[in-house]
């Protein structure tokens, strides 16, 4: 690791602690991460070592480079592109409102990251505002794709802090033990109703509060509008009978294309819920631009990803043809 020059500490996050790092050869400023093992006597299985470098294959203007992988004494780090901000401490701090336009543009540019990972075979499943990162040009991207599925599905973060619930999918959280990409669909629809009103949708503070708060909002799930979810090893026969409510009763969404791509981001059931290459496609983007962000609040957080991470990102992204890819790529927002 004599490479890379540890500058600080900027997180501790799902997996492990990370760092703001210089990389010695190049001179880039990275984020190397520090994955933790629940046994690190018996050094990083090779499983891990696999699929994570698998991820090293994803190159897509809105997914956070993996730049490398070292495993060295018993130890694995990753090292990740780095970004100044992620969209939670925008959305915490920023004193301006987020105009429909960007996050329009967010919205399409997760989308769009999405759908390539997904047509790659990769899900995320744990995606959340903290998991993005943004740039003062309007960029946003995806982070840690794929550690989920190498790593597992975490409880619990690097310090113990209970990992957040409230981008969970239903079908998660009601015990399936078979996901789909769909699963990852969900959560940006939950991120789509948060850039509305800087709020979570669905702010659970334990299972069973997840989902009464989604059923609450949804309705109660049947076997008419969910076929097979009371035979999930969660469902309980007794659950409270909600009723459906109107999205523009709970979210200050005036556009009625932008309410009905919501709700099919929000379907409970996974088969039939909308892909995210099919959103992309959905009339709500018609007028998709990119749109820098509000200034920051804090002269830091002025600064662009560093070492022109974007830049890079942009140049040697999509280097893969397949169709899925194409469509993800085509349907990128332009800065025209």
């Amino acid at each position: 690791m004599e490479q890379f020059l540890k500058i600080e500490k900027i997180g501790e996050g799902t997996y492990g602690v990370v760092y703001k790092a210089k990389d010695r050869v190049t001179g880039k400023t990275v984020a190397l991460k520090k994955i933790r093992l629940d046994s690190e006597t018996e050094g990083v299985p090779s499983t891990a070592i696999r699929e994570i470098s698998l991820l090293k294959e994803l190159k897509h203007p809105n997914v956070v480079r993996l730049l490398d992988v070292v495993h060295s004494d018993k130890k694995l780090h990753l090292v990740f592109e780095f970004l100044m901000q992620d969209l939670k401490k925008f959305l915490d701090t920023t004193k301006y409102e987020l105009s429909d336009l960007l996050i329009k543009s967010y919205l399409h540019q997760l989308l769009s990251g999405v759908a390539y990972c997904h047509a790659h075979l990769v899900l995320h499943r744990d995606l959340k505002p903290q998991n993005l990162l943004i740039d003062e040009k309007g960029y946003i991207k995806l982070a840690d794709f794929g550690l989920a599925r190498t790593f597992g599905l975490p409880v619990r973060t690097y310090t113990h802090e209970v990992v957040t619930l409230w981008y969970r999918a239903p079908e998660i959280l009601l015990g399936s033990k078979f996901y789909s990409t769909a699963v990852d669909v969900w959560s940006l629809g939950c991120i789509f109703a948060e850039m509305l009103t800087r709020r979570a949708l669905f702010p659970g503070d334990s299972e069973i509060d997840q989902l009464f708060r989604i059923f609450r909002t949804l309705g109660t799930p049947d076997e008419e509008v969910w076929p097979g979810v009371s035979q999930l090893p969660d469902y309980k026969s007794m659950f409270p009978r909600w009723e459906a409510q109107d999205i523009k009763d709970i979210l200050p969404i005036n556009d009625d294309l932008g309410k009905d791509l919501l709700q099919k981001l929000l379907v409970y059931d996974p088969n039939k819920r909308i892909s995210a290459r099919m959103a992309l496609r959905h009339p709500y983007f018609n007028n998709v631009k990119l749109v820098p962000p509000p200034l920051y609040p804090d002269k830091e957080n002025n600064a662009a990803a560093a070492n022109g991470a974007v830049d890079d990102a942009d140049t040697d992204a999509n280097a893969e043809g397949d169709d899925a890819d194409a469509d993800a790529d085509a349907d990128a927002p332009s800065e025209n």
